[in-house]
């Protein structure tokens, strides 16, 4: 199989929206900072968990959704046939014809575009009231909704079932699985961002590097052509504008941090990973499914981390404290900024390994592969003694450290 397209046909239409996202989101970001600071929506230290020296702005994820939708934006004119996509998202409207509507690339952006301001809502309103877990998970169920109602993640079901050798189900109950499975994805995505988002400039360096590599297996897929001559570009317009958005606000939460993205941030970056997940279910083919978990490997990790040695300890789940990957690494005796940049490393070489094996591997052997990986890394957690760390009192770096508030 040939592609019909370079990487660089590919993207000589669209890489001008990254920029587009990375200025708005650049300029953006000090703006709701001041309104932040204005209206005090800080973020204030504690004890335990929040040890920064001093009260930091919040409504960076702000800026990264404005970001984001300024590239949205963009795209929805350059959109391969714009025009004839939102002439016939109309009469499709119209004429209630849901079936059509939901393989329309405009229906689908335009569902993005609406769940994603929805998350970045309901971790504002987290941000600023302090909202229950429960309430979180709910506005993250509605947001998964909406994809689905838009088109994205209708085939999780079948790849799945495909895989498995599972006979397909009435069209209805294929759906209701993929609903299911997407909705599962978008509240498990959304926790790891938050509980990866524990020092300045962490969570949105590693996920503008997970960004990257969507962006990579994106533009590998729209090399090559359906059989109607057609490319699936919308993954490739979504990574760029994300990919700018993130990378504009990074500036302003690298160590020392100014602005903390919140949960609007994180939730945002969260929901982000679990739409490009479900947008790699399309072709059916598990690999890229499957390479788009790798290149997400390192929040996976740190998530599936916290929740076996709470389990372990007898603690609630979603409680939080300071054990996770990083703040053990801390009090190992590393410094910030040199944990930030080692995991900057392993998100990258997380990302490499995801795309080639996509690339170059066939599915059994990508499995294979990542199977002995994540035993190795296990292995190291293990002899480190990292599922039952000793209590140890964190050395205190100032506005250098932000742990998560727990979703529930």
């Amino acid at each position: 199989m040939l592609a019909t397209y370079t990487a660089m046909e590919v993207l000589k239409d669209f890489w001008w929206l990254g920029v587009i996202s990375l200025l708005v989101s650049l300029g953006a970001t000090p703006m709701v900072r001041l309104i932040a600071y204005r209206k005090k929506i800080v973020d204030k230290p504690d004890a335990l968990l929040k040890p920064h020296g001093r009260p930091i702005a919040y409504l960076g994820g702000v800026a990264m959704c404005v970001g984001l939708l300024a590239g949205m934006t963009v795209y929805a004119f350059i959109m391969p046939d714009a025009q004839r996509q939102w002439s016939e998202l109309g009469a499709n409207l119209v004429k209630g014809d849901i079936a059509t509507l939901m393989g329309n690339p405009a229906w689908q952006l335009s569902a993005i575009a609406v769940s994603c301001v929805l998350i970045t809502l309901v971790g504002l309103l987290d941000d600023l009231y302090e909202i229950s877990p429960r309430k979180k998970i709910l506005g993250q169920v509605l947001a998964a909704a909406i994809l689905i109602l838009g088109g994205v993640g209708q085939e999780m079901s079948e790849m799945f079932f495909q895989h498995l050798h599972i006979p397909y189900l009435p069209g209805w109950a294929m759906v209701s699985i993929s609903g299911l499975l997407c909705m599962f994805m978008v509240i498990a995505a959304c926790n790891a961002t938050n509980l990866l988002d524990g020092l300045d400039g962490l969570c949105g360096g590693v996920t503008g590097i997970v960004t990257l590599g969507f962006l990579a297996l994106a533009v590998f897929l729209a090399t090559y052509a359906r059989f109607d001559g057609t490319t699936d570009q919308l993954r490739v317009g979504l990574a760029l504008a994300m990919a700018g958005a993130v990378f504009g606000f990074l500036p302003y939460n690298i160590p020392p941090a100014s602005i903390f993205m919140g949960d609007a941030g994180s939730m945002l970056l969260g929901f982000f990973v679990a739409v490009m997940m479900a947008m790699f279910c399309r072709e059916g083919h598990g690999r890229f499914f499957l390479a788009a978990c790798v290149v997400f490997a390192l929040p996976i990790l740190d998530t599936a981390l916290a929740v076996v040695r709470r389990l372990l300890a007898g603690k609630n789940i979603f409680a939080g404290d300071r054990s996770h990957l990083y703040d053990q690494l801390v009090d190992r005796g590393m410094s910030v900024k040199q944990v930030v940049v080692l995991f900057y490393i392993l998100a990258t070489a997380a990302a490499v390994i995801g795309v080639l094996s996509a690339i170059v591997l066939r599915l059994r052997h990508a499995v294979i592969l990542d199977a002995a990986l994540l035993a190795v890394v296990w292995g190291i957690f293990l002899c480190l003694g990292m599922l039952h760390p000793e209590p140890r009192q964190p050395k205190s770096e100032p506005s250098e450290r932000h742990d998560e508030t727990p979703q529930s």
